[in-house]
């Protein structure tokens, strides 16, 4: 079976993609800084606790071992933190992908997966979105992805490389065995937010902008189950095994819910009437993000098993509870 380096393998999206392709019988290396992922999260391969802007340590790491693909999660992924902090997601965003690539090259890997997100199309008026839409983000998070992409898809026009990058939309949710789940203690996710309020970790939940153009006046987005998205790893990954040409997909459901929605259905599971604040808007937030998700599934064939909002709730809401009876897990 070939071996994988993943890259951010400790975090949310990285464990639970780590945990499919352990499953798979794939052999993993995880290079994680630890900086928002947890080692305890990682439960197959060889973790490696490095930084992707220490070259000569991640060229050492090619060298030792020989890889057949990559997959690149490791990433900062908050929308007002970019507008804060521009200049960091530029460069731990889309910096260390060159970093990545140029291992990439002097080692001979040609095969790619790479965590891209939806937020690289910025405002859209025609929903569900299609990967051929029209790319203009509108906040660094997004830029600094998209110019990432643009990097990949020019060294891959100038090598053997072999690449498919995966749009993310809404990611929430938490392994069904209870194993892992979101770790990170900064994470901001209205779903995460929403369990924390629900169990009394925070004093209530907030609504960003009630004035929206959409039927309850508060944002829309398309939410994936995290376990639905790892598989979406694994299925790419045989399809470049296949020499395939390289790919784009959006990553989600073609179902939008509304932040009042969720805030709802996570009251209903929970059965808690936690105190929800509505504020103004937050910048760089658009109005509505729908995937359309027929491509990859007709060309991969992924099909996913947990498209329901009460089973993402559900599952993020157990994992939640767990964590507060079982503080060693982060």
């Amino acid at each position: 079976m070939a071996k994988i380096l993943v890259t951010g393998g400790a975090g949310y999206i990285g464990s639970h993609t780590v945990q499919k392709l352990g499953q798979a019988g794939y052999e993993i290396v995880v290079y994680d800084n630890l900086s928002t992922g947890s080692a305890a999260a990682v439960l197959y391969g060889e973790l490696i606790q490095g930084e992707l802007n220490d070259t000569e340590h991640l060229a050492q790491v090619f060298a030792q071992h020989q890889f057949d693909a990559v997959l690149h999660f490791a990433a900062s992924i908050s929308v007002p933190e970019s507008l804060a902090k521009p200049l960091d997601y530029y460069y731990n965003n889309t910096c260390n992908v060159v970093n990545l690539l140029q291992c990439c090259q002097k080692f001979q890997v040609n095969q790619l997966v790479f965590s891209s997100t939806a937020a690289v199309y910025g405002e859209i008026q025609e929903y569900p979105i299609q990967e051929s839409a029209f790319t203009l983000p509108i906040n660094p998070y997004g830029k600094s992805k998209l110019m990432s992409e643009n990097i990949i898809s020019d060294y891959a026009q100038a090598s053997d490389l072999k690449y498919v990058i995966l749009r993310y939309f809404n990611v929430a949710g938490a392994d069904s065995s209870g194993r892992i789940g979101q770790m990170g203690k900064k994470a901001a996710h209205l779903i995460k937010v929403g369990c924390d309020a629900a169990l009394g970790v925070r004093d209530s939940a907030k609504i960003f902008g009630t004035d929206y153009p959409t039927h309850d006046g508060t944002g829309i987005r398309d939410y994936i189950h995290v376990e639905d998205l790892a598989a979406a790893h694994v299925d790419a990954l045989a399809y470049l095994a296949k020499q395939a040409t390289s790919q784009i997909f959006n990553c989600g459901y073609g179902t939008g819910y509304s932040v009042k929605e969720v805030l709802s259905k996570i009251q209903e599971i929970s059965g808690v009437d936690f105190p929800v604040i509505e504020t103004s808007r937050r910048l760089g937030d658009p109005a509505c993000v729908i995937a359309s998700g027929a491509k990859i599934r007709e060309v991969i064939g992924w099909k996913p098993q947990h498209d329901s909002l009460d089973e993402i709730v559900s599952s993020a809401l157990a994992w939640e509870k767990k964590k507060i009876t079982q503080p060693d897990l982060v």
